[in-house]
This record gives C-alpha cells, sequence and structure tokens, in this order.
C-alpha cells in the first residue's frame, strides 16, 4: 500500500472497471462448457494473469494512471477469481475427486504466474516512453 487517499474518481474507476469484468466472467462461465475440471476458471485466470503482467504494453496505460486503474485492478481484478478457484478446488476434493483438486491448485498456479511472468517480459520490450511523445 502506498498510504496514500485514494482519490474518489480512481474509486469509481476501479469499481466501474470491477463490475464490467465480473460480467465478462460470468459470461465466459455461461456460455463455458463444464466438466469435472473446471476448465472456465483456470482459463480466466490464467488470461487475466497474462493480461495483467502484459497491461503496461499499452502506451495508453502508461500514460494513464486513471486508465491503468481502471484495467489492472478494475477489469482485470473483477475478471480473475481466487475465490471461485479455492470454491472450486475444496469442492472437487470433498466429492472426491481428490487428485484432480490437486492438479487444478497446481496447474492454475503455475499456469497463472507463467502466464503473468510472459506478460510482464512482454511489456518490458514497451515503446520507450521518450518516443511517446
Amino acid at each position: 500500500m502506498s498510504g496514500r487517499r485514494p482519490r474518489p474518481d480512481v474509486l469509481l474507476l476501479v469499481a466501474a472497471g470491477g463490475a464490467l469484468g465480473a460480467l465478462l466472467r460470468h459470461a465466459v462461465d455461461v456460455v463455458a462448457h463444464h466438466g469435472t475440471f473446471p476448465w472456465p476458471t483456470l482459463a480466466i485466470n490464467v488470461v487475466g494473469s497474462f493480461a495483467l503482467g502484459a497491461l503496461p504494453l499499452l502506451a495508453a496505460v502508461r500514460r494513464s494512471p486513471r486508465l491503468a486503474a481502471t484495467l489492472g485492478p478494475g477489469v482485470l481484478g473483477g475478471f480473475t477469481t481466487v475465490s471461485a478457484w479455492a470454491g472450486q478446488t475444496r469442492e472437487l476434493a470433498a466429492s472426491g475427486h481428490g487428485a484432480i483438486a490437486g492438479l487444478y491448485l497446481l496447474v492454475t498456479l503455475a499456469a497463472g504466474l507463467a502466464a503473468a511472468s510472459v506478460g510482464r517480459r512482454l511489456s518490458r520490450r514497451a515503446e520507450p516512453e521518450e518516443a511517446l511523445g
């Protein structure tokens, strides 16, 4: 935490972005095929992790703290979900699918970290600020 007081306009942007992200996550969950393994949540968390890591690739995000807050903690924070991941892992284990629960736990963590790392590496190749004008 930075210790700075959050500005009301930035809080509203984060809240609006969070609502949009939650709607996107819900849409993916509604249209996705559901089986024993919770692929939709895994995909959501991996894609969201990559996007969070790669967010600085966008010059507009680097220039605008408001846009960065809207897309980062807002949209992508609302899109990704640790609570669903934890709940689904618990449900799998409780329903006798302990091996699948363990696999889901590890794959989500490893894939999310890898995706965020790849996104972050890509963002470091972003255009230098001096070239943005």
